[in-house]
């Protein structure tokens, strides 16, 4: 949707609006990796540095979305796809609102992340793969989903027993073994900045 036509809906607000009024641009940071990389603390990060500088924000994080949006879904493949495109859908309509969307999605497929930012404008989309080894990302564990993998209790989990693409022209890699979240995070404000999105 070009930026000058008026939001779905509406009939005189058009993105440029929300643009001038909130002194920012729109568009959608997707955060891709594995479970355990980082994606969503460095979300929560920028989403938190962003409000203090004003600029309207929101995240859709895959465990909050998983426990509502999308709590009819399960992990394997066709699920997945679902399910990313399902947030891809409600991003489109927070970034033509004005919005900065940060999407923190493992979003393991390629084809799937393509079909996003096909959706989207060219400069309304920044891809990011949160890069970390399994073996780390299993040793942090935070939502526990690797201790109910090794049981059994998760088929067709991402990393295991089902296949994980990595970008092959995203716009930005963070290597969270490597480096803080909080370092992280900084990298994507600077992209946002060179991008003038903010």
């Amino acid at each position: 949707m070009n930026s000058n036509m008026p939001r779905q809906g509406t009939s005189s607000i058009s993105k440029k609006d929300d643009h001038r009024k909130n002194h920012h641009f729109s568009g959608l940071v997707w955060l891709t990796g594995l479970s355990g990389s980082g994606k969503s603390t460095i979300a929560n990060l920028i989403n938190q540095q962003l409000y203090k500088q004003g600029v309207q924000t929101y995240v859709l994080d895959e465990e909050h979305v998983r426990q509502g949006l999308n709590n009819d879904l399960g992990y394997g493949e066709r699920d997945h796809q679902e399910n990313i495109r399902r947030v891809g859908e409600a991003a489109k309509l927070l970034v033509d609102s004005g919005t900065i969307v940060i999407a923190a999605l493992i979003s393991p497929f390629r084809s799937d992340r393509n079909q996003i930012r096909n959706n989207f404008e060219e400069d309304e989309f920044l891809e990011v793969f949160v890069s970390c080894p399994i073996e780390d990302c299993e040793k942090r564990d935070p939502k526990g989903l690797y201790k109910k993998v090794r049981k059994g209790g998760i088929p067709s989990f991402t990393g295991f027993d089902s296949p994980y693409e990595p970008p092959l022209r995203g716009e930005l890699v963070l290597h969270t073994d490597q480096e803080s979240e909080e370092s992280s995070a900084a990298r994507i404000i600077h992209l946002l900045q060179e991008k003038n999105w903010i």
